[in-house]
């Protein structure tokens, strides 16, 4: 399958850029993915990350970054064009952003199948918390632009009430509830040995200076200070990038505080030390946009939460059973009063510390990227089918019909031969070959087909097919002895036609938010099969 995905890049500092990454790395794991990264331009010029395809063919702020994307669509030709947005993404300017937004809509009327994964709806954003002049006009063109990207094939949000929002205010009916993801492969088990010894690291990590501002953090530590002297701020990451120099004047008026430390920009290889010595994460905010990226980030390394009491962190915390604390927002009494019980807890905060840890280890980032490509797969072959269905209501008398058929769908048929999921093994189990446990009459062996694999069924066996990722049928007797298949294999023929069929089809999952496909299941898309259900007290020998 080959993939373009629309995002800003590291080593722009771009918002997403991070979730970019992250996003990039598990697509290029993929061996049956072909990745190409379209990323915003750089000023200065910074080398590119190794391992990676990437073509920076737009800029912020530039209307024509729709254009130049178009451009690089006809080139590429892939089989999924994957945007990964904020409503800012592609400028602050008004025009350039309103272009940018378009480009999902005219890429899809170009033939390219489109999907888009919205961080955040206008809808919800406070505008004047984010500096906007002019919020009511804002607004009106949010609105425009959310309709226009409701026209990319599907759109994925990262909260349920923003489902509820495309679906009640603008007709949305391709929308689809995913998870925002850990950011890692792996999460950490936290490391209570390094927490509050010998003092307590309380961290506000983010990009500073919209709403995320630390005025409120600063006065709310200096009331917790005199409670709790061996408590020490850590404030990590650097400007937001419209509003340069904030971080650098808030340092300077706390200059005489020794127990306010200033990291600057924290690098991907230090984040683990950073989050693992901390005992908890503040997100100090004044109004949210969407699901929070720190969250998830502290999370990974099972650090406990404490954030201001807003809708949207609400709802991350009961959707995804986040062990967070809230504050009243904008109140640093409040907010030093939640501390310090924390603080004087150890018993919550292992608690609340685990409890993040288990939430991370569903939230995988290669586990969410998987749900991705499985929606995409699944999307590409039901189209086939649409195509396919649209030729079968013709009349036969129409000419050259088989021909005409195959000239359509030349490009979709070939789509189901590169699929991006690896071909499941059924039989499988901690690497032995003993198939005793597995699936029925398996016996795990990977290395060659063996006959008695699979599920027997009326004395046939229905087992995969590792290339072509198809069922078939194969001939094997039933479980017993040579005569008892012979004499029954007349009998079958003559009842199969008064046998009931069962289906097998893959049930999508519109409409569902993430994790709610069965705990422990891997969900594999699977071909429409006709199995033909034989006598119940004849399979494998057993009712």
């Amino acid at each position: 399958m080959k993939i373009c995905l629309v995002t800003t890049f590291p080593p722009s500092q771009g918002g997403l850029s991070e979730y970019g990454l992250h996003i990039a790395q598990e697509l290029q794991r993929n061996s049956f993915l072909s990745l190409t990264i379209l990323a915003d331009e750089m000023s200065p010029f910074q080398p590119e990350l190794e391992g990676f395809s990437v073509q920076r063919c737009w800029s912020f702020n530039d209307p024509a970054s729709s254009v130049r994307l178009l451009r690089a669509f006809r080139q590429l030709k892939p089989d999924v064009v994957w945007f990964n947005l904020l409503f800012s993404t592609f400028g602050r300017n008004p025009l350039a952003a309103f272009s940018g937004l378009m480009t999902p809509l005219l890429a899809r009327l170009s033939g390219c199948y489109t999907h888009v994964t919205l961080h955040h709806l206008m809808d919800t954003v406070d505008l004047k918390d984010a500096g906007i002049r002019f919020p009511r006009t804002y607004r009106m063109a949010g609105a425009f632009a959310t309709r226009m990207l409701l026209l990319a094939n599907s759109v994925s949000v990262l909260m349920p009430g923003y489902r509820k929002i495309l679906n009640d205010k603008y007709g949305g009916d391709n929308v689809h509830v995913r998870s925002h993801g850990t950011l890692t492969r792996r999460p950490e088990f936290p490391d209570f040995s390094r927490r509050g010894n010998p003092q307590h690291r309380i961290l506000a990590f983010g990009k500073w200076g919209t709403y995320k501002r630390l005025e409120l953090m600063i006065a709310a530590f200096e009331v917790l200070q005199s409670r709790l002297p061996q408590a020490r701020l850590v404030i990590a990451g650097g400007d937001h990038p419209h509003a340069h120099g904030y971080v650098e004047s808030v340092k300077r008026t706390c200059a005489g505080n020794p127990n306010i430390e200033f990291t600057g920009y924290v690098r991907e290889e230090e984040l683990p030390d950073l989050f693992q010595s901390s005992s908890v994460a503040v997100m100090p905010y004044s109004s949210s946009t969407g699901s929070s990226g720190v969250a998830h980030l502290a999370c990974s390394y099972g650090v406990p939460i404490i954030c201001a009491d807003l809708a949207d962190f609400r709802q991350m915390a009961e959707g995804e059973e986040l062990a967070i604390e809230f504050y009243q927002p904008g109140n640093s009494q409040d907010l030093a009063d939640c501390l310090f019980r924390f603080l004087e807890n150890p018993d919550k905060q292992q608690e609340m510390a685990t409890q993040n840890f288990a939430s991370a280890l569903r939230m995988t980032m290669p586990n969410i990227v998987q749900k991705y490509l499985r929606h995409f797969e699944l999307e590409q072959r039901a189209e086939v089918l649409r195509q396919v269905t649209r030729f079968r209501r013709l009349p036969d008398w129409v000419p050259s019909k088989s021909l005409m058929l195959r000239l359509i769908t030349r490009n979709s048929m070939g789509w189901v031969h590169r699929s991006a999921l690896p071909p499941p093994f059924l039989n499988r189990r901690n690497g032995n070959g003993n198939g005793n446990g597995h699936l029925l009459n398996g016996d795990g062996d990977r290395r060659r087909h063996q006959p008695g694999s699979g599920i027997p069924v009326n004395g046939d066996s229905v087992s995969p097919s590792g290339k072509r990722r198809t069922l078939r049928r194969e001939h094997v007797p039933p479980a017993g002895n040579a005569k008892q298949a012979d004499s029954t294999e007349q009998a079958d023929k003559d009842q199969a036609l008064h046998r009931p069929s069962l289906h097998v089809a893959y049930q999508g999952e519109a409409g569902y938010a993430e994790g709610q496909d069965g705990a422990g299941v891997q969900n594999v898309p699977l071909p429409v099969v006709k199995i033909q259900a034989g006598d119940r007290s004849r399979r494998n020998g057993k009712s």
